[in-house]
């Protein structure tokens, strides 16, 4: 067991400081009003070039293609592939049929379906689930605390820029409230499914090619 948490840790360990350093790098560009196209500040800042969100991908193989040359990897990493994209698929499909129901109910059933998949998608590749679990977490946290000081101190980034369609009362909502609803649900649910589903979509394409090899 000791062993097995040392490797988990050096797995880790490198990428989550290197998220950290783009999430440094991301909000001293924006504060600093450098290129748009590098460091977007709109409202949820897609399409940015420096940010964490690309780097799921990158990681993601990194960790199934390590695992699986050193022996941890999962008996058919294609089919972990294939079942977590289809976990992606459901919360995207439940999400979408709730869209008839209002905002409120459709971001509630995109929460609780992203929660609900992280779990179920545990036993398909447990050291890797593990692995970006703790990297999600790793890579989120300090974004949620860094949307905490945003929208405290109105920043005017990303981080603290509202939705294009905020729900009904949100202006009159405290700083603490906005952050709540816009900032650390979001970065402590969707994006750790993101992160872990998304990323076993990734991993296990990573592991099947490191077997072919």
């Amino acid at each position: 067991m000791s062993a097995r948490a040392v490797s988990m840790k050096d797995l880790i360990l490198i990428p989550s400081l290197i998220t950290l350093g783009v999430t440094v790098l991301r909000l001293v560009g924006e504060l600093q009003n450098w290129s748009p196209a590098l460091f977007n500040k709109s409202a949820g800042g897609g399409g940015a070039l420096v940010g964490i969100s690309w780097l799921i991908v990158v990681f993601a193989f990194y960790f199934g293609w390590r695992l699986t040359r050193e022996g941890d990897g999962a008996a058919s990493p294609g089919k972990v592939a294939g079942l977590a994209f289809l976990a992606m698929l459901a919360v995207s499909l439940a999400t979408f049929a709730a869209t008839g129901l209002g905002q409120g109910p459709t971001f509630g059933v995109f929460i609780l379906g992203s929660i609900v998949s992280i779990v179920l998608t545990a036993r398909l590749w447990p050291a890797l689930w593990k692995a970006l679990l703790i990297y999600a977490f790793a890579a989120r946290i300090p974004v949620a605390v860094v949307m905490l000081f945003a929208i405290l101190g109105n920043w005017g980034t990303h981080y603290d820029v509202p939705p294009p369609q905020p729900p009904p009362g949100f202006d009159a909502l405290t700083p603490v409230m906005k952050w709540v609803m816009i900032g650390l649900v979001p970065q402590m649910t969707i994006w750790i499914f993101t992160t872990v589903v998304g990323g076993m979509v990734v991993g296990g394409l990573a592991g099947w090619l490191a077997r072919k090899r």
